[in-house]
């Protein structure tokens, strides 16, 4: 092994995607002292994202006053690249799971913080805005996002309903006539990580919500709301979400940013690559190693391993996967390039107990997964 490409996404709640990289590349130099370990921390349009495009492209933050997901008042920021010109703004800097703990309630939580870093963004002069929107704690369809950019989400009284996915049972009008006067003339792309749409058995509320802390009777309650934003939405702004693919994607944020900021849905992962420069990356590669916390049939959706894995095929480089934990029939993740996927949790430890390890055993299944390409070679 010559040259290695390490582009895993983080383990979350674990380790971030460049400390992946680090343990990644430490278990390969033991087996492969002189290879040429290339790392290149990747994302998918959560958590990390910021870190990963701004790492590769050199670029700087940008701390704002915010509120997160429960109205509290915190420091958020978002990434700028280009010299100023590109903002990369990650939705869970001020909405994310990460900033709720366990106390996650999507019945309460709203996206108004992440309206609050794009209003910044579009004021500062950015020319285009990306936007991470994986990793929520929220369920409103956006509607906290659009709030803080000059929409009115109005009960039967006319007063303004609070934004959040409970407060939509209130919902009887939208008025746009106050939003941001700079929405639609700068380019927004929404990074999505998934394509579940907005409602109903593979919707935002059923499928996400039960990771945001909704039982099944909220998660029902929830996707009623969401289903009657949709029905506002079409009647006061003539723009149909309901079956808009990826508009699930962050408890509806996917359809809030379509139909608030006109923004284009696309690829979360495949947008990062672009980014990064993955392709160029990939030259003279013998191997690609990636990875994330969870594999799974949700990863098919559109998460670092796979998008990794089928850019990878492309050019022709092996990949392999190294994952905290596999759930569920892996064959239609060896379809899309992945050769060998390796867990760092071999003996089903709960994740409480498995991540007071995870480093160790991320460089253990490393070097397991380099001694086994290492007999290959030699057989060969």
């Amino acid at each position: 092994m010559k040259k290695i490409v390490v582009a895993p996404d983080s383990f979350k709640v674990t380790m971030t995607s460049s400390e992946v990289c680090d343990l990644m590349a430490e278990g390969i130099r033991r087996v492969f002292p002189d290879a040429t370990v290339t790392k290149l921390p990747t994302a998918d349009g959560g958590e990390g994202t910021v870190d990963a495009v701004v790492g590769a492209l050199g670029g700087s933050r940008r701390t704002i006053a915010a509120k997160d997901p429960f109205f509290h008042d915190i420091r958020a920021s978002y990434g700028v690249v280009h010299n100023g010109r590109t903002a990369i703004v990650e939705m869970a800097a001020a909405s994310g799971l990460g900033l709720v703990g366990d106390r996650g309630n999507p019945w309460l939580t709203t996206t108004y913080g992440t309206g609050q870093l794009l209003a910044h963004a579009l004021e500062a002069g950015c020319e285009e805005l990306v936007v991470g929107i994986g990793g929520s704690a929220t369920n409103d369809g956006g509607v906290g996002m659009a709030a803080a950019l000059g929409f009115r989400f109005l009960d039967r009284d006319g007063n303004d309903i609070v934004p959040t996915g409970g407060g939509l049972a209130d919902l009887a009008k939208i008025d746009p006539s106050g939003r941001h006067r700079l929405l639609g003339q700068r380019p927004i792309t929404a990074a999505c990580d998934v394509d579940n749409p907005l409602c109903g058995p593979r919707g935002a509320s059923r499928i996400f919500g039960p990771q945001k802390g909704a039982d099944p009777e909220m998660a029902d309650r929830l996707d009623r709301n969401l289903q009657h934003l949709a029905e506002v939405v079409s009647r006061d702004l003539a723009v149909d979400i309901l079956d808009l693919p990826g508009g699930g994607a962050a408890g509806g944020l996917g359809a809030g940013m379509v139909v608030f900021t006109g923004a284009s849905l696309v690829s979360g992962i495949d947008l990062v690559l672009d980014l990064i420069g993955f392709d160029g990356v990939l030259e003279g590669a013998d191997l690609v190693i990636t990875g994330e916390g969870r594999l799974d049939a949700q990863s098919l959706g559109g998460k670092v391993p796979i998008g990794v894995a089928r850019r990878a095929a492309k050019a022709g480089v092996p990949v392999v996967a190294i994952v905290g934990e596999i759930a569920g029939d892996l064959s239609r993740v060896y379809e899309t390039g992945i050769r060998a996927v390796f867990p760092t949790n071999r003996d089903g430890r709960p994740f409480s107990e498995a991540r007071k390890t995870a480093r160790e055993d991320l460089v253990t299944a490393v070097i397991s997964a380099m001694r086994g390409l290492e007999t290959l070679g030699e057989q060969r």
